[in-house]
């Protein structure tokens, strides 16, 4: 399979994900630079974690705009599939490839430590490999991670099985007490009504290596590459 890892001025988890799909899973990857339209006959593209273009205006507001995007709405638009990681996720939802948006955490502060998350569904692409309710340990990193939607948006996701992943304890319990950063239904990732766009505010790419004694995100990657491998 053949990856496009996107890159933006202030990208600062290309490097990570690069590495996981190459050195550890064997895939061949392409650096996309935010000023090139050619995705390269991509499998999947992916938009990594960082602060593009400095985190100006609100997170990924000024990627949205940068002519790399142009390409990935129109290869998401014509069922191409598209993760986005973190600022990858804001950016997917400035660019309304994503319902929802990402609000400042409730105490104004950058968090960075491990979470827990648990998959919701089997049926897409991210969480294929996952067993729902079984929780997994992914760090977070982000000072706009709270999800928000509107009451109607929410009920159309939890309507068609849109909702990825949630935050919960290390138990898999989803309560008030595990969610870092207020998000709305401990919501952690989401995809569009047609599958094949994905957003996650964790980082599995951090959790994908026995030296950071932390694997649990390898199966995210691996349910991915074994569903396309599929198509």
């Amino acid at each position: 399979m053949k990856f496009g890892v996107v890159v933006f001025p202030g990208s600062n988890c290309d490097h990570d994900m690069i590495y996981v799909l190459k050195k550890k899973l064997g895939q061949q990857v392409v650096a996309l630079w935010h000023k090139e339209t050619d995705l390269q006959g991509c499998d999947m593209v992916v938009l990594p974690g960082g602060f593009s273009y400095g985190d100006y205006l609100r997170s990924g507001a000024i990627a949205r705009f940068s002519p790399i995007m142009n390409s990935v709405v129109d290869y998401a638009r014509n069922g191409g599939y598209v993760l986005g990681i973190c600022n990858g996720f804001q950016i997917l939802c400035e660019a309304h490839l994503l319902p929802g948006v990402l609000l400042h955490n409730p105490t104004h502060r950058f968090i960075c430590r491990n979470t827990y998350i648990r998959s919701e569904t089997r049926e897409s692409l991210v969480t294929a490999a996952t067993r729902p309710g079984e929780p997994l340990k992914i760090p977070i990193a982000h000072g706009e991670g709270r999800f928000y939607a509107s009451a109607e948006v929410l009920q159309s996701l939890n309507a068609n099985d849109q909702i990825l992943f949630r935050y919960c304890d290390a138990s898999g319990r989803v309560t008030p007490e595990a969610n870092p950063n207020a998000s709305l239904e401990n919501i952690a990732g989401i995809c569009n009504e047609e599958r094949n766009v994905f957003g996650m505010m964790p980082h599995p790419e951090r959790a994908a290596d026995a030296e950071l004694n932390n694997t649990d995100g390898i199966q995210i990657f691996q349910g991915v590459i074994d569903a396309l491998v599929k198509k």
